[in-house]
Parts: C-alpha cells; structure tokens; sequence
C-alpha cells in the first residue's frame, strides 16, 4: 500500500478515510466506472490503478464524498472546530457572521460537510422568526368559478366542451415566492444527504414551515435568475449555504458562490487559506494608506528561451506604501505569501525559500528587502524571522508568521496586522528622511 510519509487512513466498512496527502488502496470492485469519473472530476484525490486495486492520494481537501458502494472521508491536517471554521469561511467569502447564541455546528461523522447544513438550518431558522416574505405568485388552477383571468388554450385543448372545469391564471398573495422555494428545497436536500438523526429532525421540522417544489433540482434555475432587492436582500445568506447544498460538488463548493458539477460536498483548504490571509493583508494595508498592488506592478514575467506562456511569478499578496512627500512612484512593497503547511514546527522547505528570495529580488529595495510567510497555527500564534546571507552580504528577510486558528480571524490577524504597521511606519519615516534602511527589517 502506497504512503507517504506518516499516514493515517483506514477502511471500515464501507467509509474509507484519509488525512490530506495520505494515501490508501481500495479494491477495483469497490468503485465503479461512475465513482472513477467522479473523483476525476472533483480532483480531491489523485487515482492509480495498480495491480492490487486503486491508490487513492488525497490532495489538500477536506469533506465528505458519496460515491456509488463506499463513502470517502477526507480528513484535514489542521483539525479546526466545526464552530470556528464557519468563521473563518464567511472571513473568507466576506459574509456576515452568524448569531454565536443560536447556532450548533456539529462536526460528526459527516466532517467539515455537516457544517453546511447547519449553517443553512440557521438561516432558515432565523427567516421563519422573522416571517417569511409573502408575494403576488402566478398559479394554474381548475375551477367552477371564474377567478383570475382564463387560460383560452387550455380551456379550448383540455376541457372538450365541459362548462363547468374552468382553466385559470391567477396571482396569488402567499409565501410561495422564489426566495422561499429555495430554502425548503435545500432543507429537504440536506436532509436526505445527513447522516445526523438529530439533525436531519431538526431540518425536516424547518422544510415543513417552507413552500415545497416538486423536484428540489427545480430551485437551482430559480437561484440563477433571482433578483435582490431592500425587501428580499436578507434571504441572501440562506442563499448562499442553499447554493452549496443543491449544487453538490466540486473542491470549492464552499467557497464559490455559484456552480457547481459534482456530488459531494468538499472543501480545499488550501484556497481557503489563501483567501483569509488576502483579506486581513488587504484590511490592514487600506487601514494603514497602502494598497494592493496593481496588476501591472505584481508579476515577474520570463521572456525568450523555448516555446512561449509562461506564467508569471506573483505572489499571494503584495501591498504598496507609498512613501510620504517624494518621487511620484517610489513605492515600496511588502510580499505576504499563505503557506497551508505545518511551518509551526518545521523548516521552511528550500523551494519555499528560493520562491520567496525570487520575490523579494524582484518587488523590493536593498532597504527593505522583506517578505511574509504567514502560515495556520493550531495552538498559539508564533514567529520566527529567517536572515537569508550571501557571500556578498544579506539577500533578504522572511519572517515566518503563525495565525492561532482557534480564535476568531479579527484576532488571529492582530500578528500580521502588527508586522505590515511596522512595515508601513518606515515606509514614512524612509519618506520623510528620517528614517533607516534597519527599520524596514
């Protein structure tokens, strides 16, 4: 059986469950031609038909997949309290934050995927104390009195004749509007996907105070075409956690706010990641008068040689201060780059360096030749600072810095908010010439 390095995975019964990286074999009968396709789809995991059956190697994604005959857990390396992590996703996808004393986000036995429908149950909750909008809603009824306006072709087509089966159009002033068909049809779908007793209980019990559709699928049309407006504008959180639940599928279901192709409910940490730390850089750099870099300013292209298109070197983040009362465009630069690795204990792998060295060559001056590494920490917020030298002197600084997961992202950003103020506070101080090329660094 494939591995790499230490490995923590198994088969019980039919759920087969591996930690981001690990790898795992699984006999050929145990998936079909349909789960093949799709886990390609998903690219959750990397699939090697060997001799012995299929290798399984998980990428940086965590959830729940259903496929045909077993169900593949995908466990993070970083375990994050189900609490916690709705936090940081709507950090991430810069939605409002739910109410701490009425929501329950079980983690159980379905993963980071049972978080989903609790935050849709939430919402959906909230919308049925607040009422439920009512609208004008169109409907096609059959009946011995004249209401509405008729409905001549059906009358003509349908009835042969009968005088006394009218066929009519009406509007009606009820609750079946498009916002809250969404709602009950994703409560229903999260129900039947939910493994949790209780909560599949307390879904159904939300489900009957919504509107029902025929076929769930039915709503996801609705959702492209809706409209927002001041009087249907807070159904939009529930919307978004309904997206997830009907569209199923794809590794950044919850992160993508439209589309999906699949059947599962996954989630990569990777992007995630990635998103929480742009947003606090960008937050402390508008707070602070720098920006992000324009697009112009933030790559580093390779030209000539064989072939052409390649991609530029950019990192994650890169902020700019301008400094105070000088030349029109002498900016200064500050590279944050998101690292989803265990930096908290280990090295930063050589690649990571050369990358950063790369950056640091390319955006920065001899005065403030700096890059961040801000990486998750489960336990306690660290830093470290790397001094990279040369023979002919000091190449650059990479301060390593780890967010504490466990506490809320305004908080756990305070460490990198601290570090690009110091930053921003010499790009003045370097302005006005006053100022230290030490200062940067």
């Amino acid at each position: 059986m494939p591995r790499n390095g230490p490995v923590q995975h198994g088969t019980v019964g039919n759920e087969v469950t591996l930690e981001e990286h690990a790898s795992v074999t699984v006999p050929h009968s145990r998936l079909t031609a349909n789960d093949l396709r799709v886990l390609r789809a998903t690219k959750a995991v990397s699939v090697t038909d060997g001799r012995h059956g299929y290798a399984l190697k998980a990428r940086a994604t965590s959830g729940v997949l259903q496929l045909d005959l077993i169900r593949l857990v995908l466990r993070p390396k970083f375990p994050v309290e189900g609490k916690r992590l709705i936090d940081w996703l709507c950090y991430a996808n810069n939605r409002p934050e739910p109410d701490e004393t009425l929501r329950n986000w079980p983690i159980g036995a379905d993963g980071y995927a049972g978080l989903v429908p609790a935050a849709l149950l939430h919402e959906c909750r909230l919308l049925l104390r607040r009422g439920l909008r009512r609208d004008y809603v169109r409907r096609e009824r059959v009946d011995t009195t004249l209401r509405g306006r008729l409905d001549v072709e059906a009358q003509a087509t349908r009835c042969f004749g009968a005088v006394d089966r009218l066929h009519l159009r009406t509007f009606e002033y009820e609750e079946g509007g498009w916002e809250n068909l969404v709602c009950g049809a994703a409560l229903t779908v999260a129900a039947r996907r939910s493994t949790d007793p209780r909560l599949t209980r307390w879904l159904l019990d939300a489900a009957a105070g919504f509107p029902a559709l025929r076929r769930p699928v039915d709503a996801l049309p609705l959702l492209a075409r809706g409209q927002y407006t001041r009087l249907n504008g807070h159904y939009r959180a529930a919307h978004s956690w309904a997206r997830a639940v009907l569209g199923g599928g794809g590794v950044s279901d919850l992160l993508d706010p439209y589309g999906f192709g699949t059947k599962g409910l996954l989630l990569n940490l990777n992007v995630l990641w990635e998103r929480v730390v742009k947003r606090m850089a960008f937050d402390a750099a508008n707070d602070l008068g720098g920006r992000a870099a324009r697009k112009q300013e933030g790559e580093i292209h390779t030209r000539g040689g064989h072939g052409s298109g390649y991609r530029p070197f950019d990192p994650d983040v890169l902020l700019a201060f301008p400094r105070r009362a000088q030349r029109p465009g002498d900016t200064r630069f500050l590279i944050v780059d998101a690292k989803y690795k265990k930096y908290e204990d280990r090295r930063v792998g050589s690649a990571d360096r050369h990358q950063l060295l790369t950056y640091i060559a390319g955006y920065t001056a001899p005065d403030s030749a700096l890059a961040l590494v801000v990486h998750p920490s489960p336990h306690a917020a660290t830093r470290r600072t790397l001094r990279i030298e040369g023979p002919r002197g000091r190449l650059g600084v990479i301060e390593v810095l780890g967010l504490d997961t466990r506490v809320p992202p305004g908080d756990a950003a305070e460490p990198l908010r601290k570090r690009i103020e110091k930053f921003a506070a010499s790009a003045v101080a370097q302005g006005a010439g006053t100022g230290s090329a030490a200062a940067a660094t």
